[in-house]
């Protein structure tokens, strides 16, 4: 067996014999499902309906204000303009309102449009006020147009509501939402690779700073070259890393399928909606069911999953190649934090570059240039994947993705080397380009 694959053995032993690991390996999944449980608890409850009162001197909008109210409410407005104004803002100091909507007497209903107050000890939320704002509109609106003649119902009646049919050059019929489902398959690999380089780069950082601020190190290192070292550790913190992410998969699930059948506990998007609502989105959805399902295995399946593979394991290695070389460098995890900001940002660029720019324009030239930038191309790529990409961006992508890998391998070695016999000095990054030197 050679040096390197004792190593991947030693880390992964350790790694798994961990209390913590374990602890945490169990314990997540628990902790992660009884707060999707709890979420999905207080979204159920109902949340308490707020009263608005309503002051109309006028008397043009209170009925359209009552007319709102329906048991499903969030807001229930009263008729309240019969009380005097003073006592009500009074109430309002005292919360027996949420609100006041005080609407005054005045010549004309051109004066209402900015003479209409809003009065709450709290800041309404924008959601409400545009709603208010609405109601106050269409009502003077529609006694507009009847003041100038003009007739509401067949105005109405002309206003055109477009709906576009889509379908593809071939003929075929298309849906809504494609791309949007492109990104959000593409996006979630990506944010994977994100989340397993973020926690388990750490770990591999973490490991290495233990070992030498023990100093065990400076008894391993006497046996074996500090690459062969490196690579060990990364490689068998990955191996740990995979274990523990397939065990919290098989729980968690395991775990909310027992909740949904035993308590009851629907776990997800649908647990707050009704029968009724879920029975009529099924009927709605029916039709075009079939052509969802067929554009999704239209989608390069093999292709993204086999690009997910690949750059999963050239990211991962990427990063953690980074990750043991500032463990090396210093003596502790706060030290760390100078030197990891600059890891982590093109992690942070890469998952907004999918989101706001892939999904506009997916062959765009920021799109195909972060593509292939090594450091953003594990996410950036992946999110384009969905789209269409052709086999030569890919190659390329790949091949400076790996090519960097082992720049990077050879450049974080050096560093390794140097930082890992080095104690009680917090390097500086000028120090650390001279360790490259050595």
């Amino acid at each position: 067996m050679s040096i390197i694959s004792l190593i991947i053995k030693r880390e992964f032993i350790a790694k798994v014999r961990n209390k913590s690991f374990v602890v945490m390996t169990f314990l997540s999944p628990l902790l992660f499902v009884g707060i999707a449980g709890f979420v999905a608890y207080l979204s159920s409850m109902k949340a308490e309906t707020k009263r608005i009162a309503i002051h109309d001197k006028s008397g043009l909008f209170v009925n359209e204000f009552v007319a709102q109210n329906d048991k499903d409410s969030e807001y229930r407005y009263l008729d309240l303009s019969a009380i005097d104004v003073q006592a009500l803002k009074d109430s309002i100091a005292e919360e027996d309102f949420e609100a006041l909507i005080y609407i005054p007497k005045t010549n004309s209903n051109k004066d209402l449009e900015n003479k209409i107050e809003l009065i709450s000890n709290n800041s309404p939320s924008i959601i409400f006020i545009e709603k208010a704002q609405g109601i106050i509109a269409d009502k003077l609106t529609k006694d507009n147009l009847e003041l100038a003649h003009l007739d509401t119902l067949a105005i109405k009646n002309a206003k055109a509501e477009v709906v576009l049919n889509l379908s593809k050059a071939s003929g075929e019929e298309s849906i809504r939402g494609l791309n949007e489902i492109k990104i959000a398959i593409g996006g979630a690999f990506g944010y994977l690779i994100m989340m397993f380089i973020i926690i388990y780069g750490n770990m591999v950082m973490r490991s290495v700073i233990e070992e030498k601020t023990n100093r065990i190190v400076e008894i391993i290192i006497s046996s074996v070259k500090p690459f062969q070292l490196m690579m060990g550790k990364i490689i068998g913190t990955s191996l740990a890393g995979l274990l523990q992410f397939l065990i919290w998969t098989v729980i968690g699930l395991s775990l909310m399928f027992a909740a949904s059948v035993f308590f009851g506990v629907n776990i997800g998007p649908a647990s707050n909606v009704s029968p009724e609502m879920m029975h009529a989105a099924q009927q709605e959805f029916s039709g075009t069911a079939q052509m969802y399902i067929k554009e999704i295995w239209n989608l390069p399946i093999a292709s993204i999953l086999i690009s997910f593979i690949i750059y999963f394991i050239g990211g991962y290695f990427l990063y953690s190649s980074f990750y043991a070389a500032i463990g090396a460098a210093v003596d502790n995890q706060t030290d760390s934090q100078q030197f990891l900001l600059p890891i982590i940002m093109p992690l942070m660029l890469s998952v907004y570059i999918g989101f706001f720019t892939v999904i506009n324009d997916p062959h765009g030239t920021i799109a195909v240039v972060f593509s292939m930038i090594p450091l953003t191309s594990p996410i950036v790529m992946l999110m384009r994947i969905p789209f269409g990409v052709p086999w030569w961006q890919i190659a390329i992508s790949v091949s400076l993705l790996f090519g960097t890998f082992f720049g990077v391998v050879w450049f974080a070695a050096k560093i390794y080397r140097v930082g890992i016999l080095m104690y009680g000095k917090k390097p500086s990054w000028e120090e650390l380009y001279k360790w490259l030197k050595y």
